[in-house]
């Protein structure tokens, strides 16, 4: 959002202390606090001082105000577009959020102003009643570490059931899909959120111990042919990696990754997409998925 001074953290530390000084029976040092608590370190120097000496004429010397109602920060034009822009995510309804009195306001941008490439066509069903039902009880199952039953369905198209304990969701802005990362069992450590059937608490008599595998990290060394802004394209497509890059020449690159081994597919994918840009040097296992990957899309006409 575009800054502005009158919804900084003085004004709103300036309407804090007001509305407590309407309260009545207020001290110097509960006023201190509140400047310790929601301004910056050397405010303490300056928004006291200023309202005790008369120079900001909103605070008398028996502490308390002038002023006859609390103070109130209605919200801007531009941010009632943003929240109208916002509203209009397909992704809000999963969060139980109720953006009310912006029937009139213009959105400040449209899904329609901006265009996401090398996304995956097929998202999650983000306006599927039963996908916001189980997205919001996982949401509060994480909050509460509490164990859950859940059913999946295989690559056989065969429901699966499992016990868990559900630890945090992860969103990939590439494939469009939200994951559950579990805790508690060994065989559905991570799981994609529109492959569930069902999911309700568990009240077995079983005790689910919050185990959780060590990740296996892999590493990858990628050249980098800086032409088309390549390299800080891979910096942004990468950005969620542990990396370190160093210079070959005027515009070749070498930039190396660590990976969570559950992420390798993905990894593949997302080089693949820089097409003669990017080429991978090592580890030779790493190459040999990349042509086996091409091999694929030949055989299916992808070109």
């Amino acid at each position: 959002m575009i800054f502005s001074e009158l919804y900084s953290a003085y004004y709103n530390t300036v309407a804090r202390i007001l509305a407590r000084l309407l309260e009545g029976d207020a001290t110097e040092k509960e006023l201190q606090e509140l400047v310790a608590a929601h301004a910056f370190g050397e405010s303490a120097l300056t928004i006291l001082p200023s309202l005790k000496s008369g120079k900001w004429q909103l605070m008398r010397p028996d502490l308390t105000t002038p002023i006859t109602h609390p103070p109130t920060m209605p919200l801007t034009g531009l941010e009632k577009r943003w929240l109208k822009a916002i509203s209009l995510d397909p992704r809000i309804r999963l969060f139980d959020l109720r953006l009310e009195g912006l029937e009139e306001v213009e959105p400040l941008f449209t899904q329609e102003d901006y265009l996401v490439y090398d996304r995956y066509g097929d998202g999650d069903p983000f306006a599927d009643e039963g996908y916001i039902r189980r997205f919001r009880f996982l949401r509060a199952a994480i909050r509460e570490h509490a164990p859950i039953t859940a059913g999946i369905v295989n690559r056989n198209g065969r429901e699966e059931r499992f016990r868990c304990i559900p630890v945090r969701l992860e969103y990939s802005e590439k494939d469009d899909k939200f994951r559950l990362l579990t805790a508690g069992c060994r065989f559905f450590t991570t799981v994609n959120l529109a492959r569930l059937t069902f999911c309700e608490r568990y009240c077995g008599e079983h005790v689910i111990r919050p185990f959780r595998r060590a990740a296996r990290y892999e590493s990858v060394t990628l050249r980098i042919t800086d032409e088309r802004n390549a390299l800080e394209r891979c910096m942004l497509h990468f950005a969620h990696f542990e990396k370190r890059a160093e210079r070959l020449e005027r515009n070749r690159y070498l930039v190396h990754i660590r990976y969570d081994s559950d992420d390798e597919l993905e990894l593949v994918i997302r080089v693949l997409s820089f097409g003669p840009l990017v080429e991978v040097t090592e580890p030779e296992r790493f190459r040999k998925l990349v042509r086996e990957r091409l091999k694929r899309q030949k055989s299916c006409g992808a070109r």
